[in-house]
């Protein structure tokens, strides 16, 4: 199977943003020129309508196309990556009644005319949303604060966290004798993170204390799965998603944490591929987060739906706020009537791990909201072991404390560590 060639797209926009006075001109220009950007691979993903079944499909692609098919039972033992379908035209996920293909537009057509069972959309590129660089200071941590997770007997111990991202320096110092479970998705790249938003995640979710022992993660007894699927330049396929949480479900991991996304416009409904992988990941344990999107610009009344996959009504889709407890300038709003969003959490000037010698960086982002919320779910975890997916999301909302702000913005209010 062709694999997609877009690794090289610039989409590093937190080595690219001033700070202070001069982001928000910066924020508006890259709303501007963010649909200049690629939004698909070049394949497509067959998705069937009814059931999961995907013997109708296996057998258009291979009798009337002459396709080689993989299936994703071939993949019980390891992960699905592109290295492993690289001899095959087309990929099923059976247990999600998905396939992905790589064909010309006139076996697109023969497809489209064989069955009206299913549907074809192009694979979409995932990119990083776009997150602001900040100054360090002692505020950094506030989240931990303003969550109560230093005052929280819970340290998520045991519980798999996987974070899905630009991968993790897995040479910091911060993470030493850690139980960490790699792997890349990526072709050509290992899981190391070159680029630091993955690193910067993980921390946050799952971290502990940095060298001076002020502490900025939530997590810090967790069990850490560190997903690439993102490039060192910030941009992935969706099927690389798609592999990386079959991985992780697969594993037993019961959160899932996704700080990545594509855009979505106004009117526009959710990805039903992702929906059903979310789906597949709730009915295995696994509760899946996904931040909103740094699309907005509400100083200047601009107001972006919320992202894909985070607009999927099986997946948490977290918003950002700020120390003050307003809603960030960038954060979107549920606009489209798919795209809700669940919770918020702190996503202003945050304080986290980055990839040596740096060692740490303070950003602002949805993508810092979220991590902040699956910390928060293995907390939960730890405290519920034998809850299910549906009792662990009702607690988390009935612990968030109303901060007056509308449902729209910021949906049940800020998280609370139990």
């Amino acid at each position: 199977m062709k694999r997609p060639e877009f690794g090289s797209l610039p989409f590093n926009k937190q080595s690219t943003t001033p700070t202070n006075t001069d982001s928000q001109a910066n924020k508006k220009n890259e709303q501007e020129t963010v649909t200049d950007k690629p939004l698909y691979t070049g394949r497509y993903l067959i998705k069937l309508i009814d059931g999961q079944d995907c013997r109708v499909v296996r057998k258009v692609l291979e009798s009337k196309l002459g396709f080689k098919v993989a299936c994703s039972d071939d993949f019980k033992d390891i992960a699905i990556t592109e290295f492993g379908i690289e001899n095959s035209d087309a990929l099923i996920y059976k247990d999600l009644g998905i396939a992905l293909i790589d064909g010309e537009e006139q076996q697109i057509k023969r497809i489209q005319s064989a069955t009206t069972n299913f549907i074809i959309e192009p694979e979409k590129i995932v990119y990083l949303p776009g997150d602001i660089q900040g100054v360090p200071d002692i505020s950094s941590t506030w989240g931990l604060r303003a969550t109560k997770v230093i005052h929280s007997n819970f340290t998520g111990k045991g519980v798999k966290v996987a974070v899905l991202d630009t991968g993790l320096d897995l040479q910091h110092p911060d993470f030493t004798g850690r139980q960490i479970h790699a792997e890349s998705f990526v072709p050509n790249e290992a899981v190391e993170d070159l680029h630091g938003h993955g690193t910067h995640c993980i921390g946050t979710a799952c971290g502990k204390t940095d060298i001076n022992h002020k502490r900025y993660g939530i997590a810090s007894d967790s069990v850490i799965y560190a997903g690439k699927v993102l490039s060192n330049q910030g941009s992935g396929a969706q099927s690389w998603i798609l592999n990386a949480i079959t991985w992780a479900v697969k594993n037993g991991c019961k959160v899932i944490s996704m700080s990545l996304g594509s855009k979505v416009f106004p009117g526009q409904s959710y990805d039903l591929a992702y929906e059903r992988v979310a789906q597949y990941a709730l009915s295995k344990g696994c509760i899946i987060v996904a931040a909103a999107g740094n699309d907005s610009i509400r100083s200047q009344n601009v107001f972006a739906p919320v992202g894909s996959p985070a607009d999927c009504p099986s997946i948490l889709a977290v918003a950002a706020i700020d120390p003050d407890f307003n809603v960030a300038d960038f954060s979107n709003r549920s606009i489209n009537p798919t795209g809700k969003i669940a919770i918020a959490a702190p996503g202003v000037m945050v304080l986290s791990s980055w990839p040596m010698p740096k060692r740490y960086n303070t950003i602002s982002g949805t993508s810092m909201a979220t991590p902040h919320v699956a910390g928060i779910l293995a907390l939960l975890w730890e405290k519920h072991p034998n809850a299910t997916p549906q009792q662990i999301i009702e607690k988390l909302k009935a612990k968030a404390k109303n901060i007056s702000l509308q449902s729209i913005d910021v949906g049940v209010g800020l998280t609370i560590a139990p």
